[in-house]
């Protein structure tokens, strides 16, 4: 996995005025969650800030990162967990990180990608991606940037599902009924089967 290394500043004010101030400032509030839990049970939250610009590769990007935070000198590795944007604007509004900690897994959103030209292809089908992105569990070191799916053997009308999918070290976390990608018949691969019959016939 490729590694982002992204500085921060603690926030000690967390209210809507100050991050008001924040943003009109060009920072992006951000939030990094740990393993340790407070008395209610819920996960210790460190508030922090950086600049938009710090932040800009790591989002818009279909890459995924090992992120290592430095917080007023503080450091520790995380992977981003949600963006939150603008409903209008676009812009970035919040991000929630997940700090890594070492022999425990990490679950993770990791790209997809269709290796092999399909049979149904060749036979004039056409191939439809229905998950870019696939959720698996592993130790952060186990996870690799992209995960290869060989579709050669997919003919017209058949599927992947993610519960026909096995990758060394990680635990798939997406339904296992959930489809990864189909070949579909096309108006000429159908004109064509149908006149080879007529002319079977």
């Amino acid at each position: 996995m490729k590694e982002f290394n992204l500085t921060g500043t603690k926030r000690n004010e967390v209210g809507k005025k100050a991050t008001r101030e924040l943003r009109k400032e060009g920072n992006v509030p951000c939030v990094i969650y740990g393993t340790q839990k407070d008395e209610n049970g819920k996960p210790i939250a460190t508030h922090f800030v950086v600049p938009f610009e710090g932040l800009r590769k790591l989002i818009y990007t279909p890459d995924i990162f090992l992120v290592n935070i430095n917080i007023d000198g503080a450091e520790c590795k995380a992977v981003m967990r949600e963006i939150q944007f603008h409903p209008v604007k676009d812009n970035v509004l919040h991000v929630d990180f997940y700090q890594i900690t070492e022999g425990l897994p990490i679950t993770m959103d990791v790209p997809v990608v269709f290796e092999g030209h399909a049979k149904g292809v060749r036979e004039g089908g056409a191939l439809f991606g229905h998950l870019r992105r696939l959720k698996v569990k592993g130790q952060y070191q186990d996870i690799p940037e992209k995960l290869f799916i060989d579709v050669t053997e997919l003919t017209i009308g058949k599927s992947i599902k993610v519960g026909d999918l096995n990758f060394d070290k990680l635990e798939l976390v997406t339904p296992k009924q959930a489809l990864v990608c189909t070949v579909r018949s096309t108006r000429a691969a159908a004109s064509a089967a149908a006149a080879a019959a007529a002319a079977a016939e």
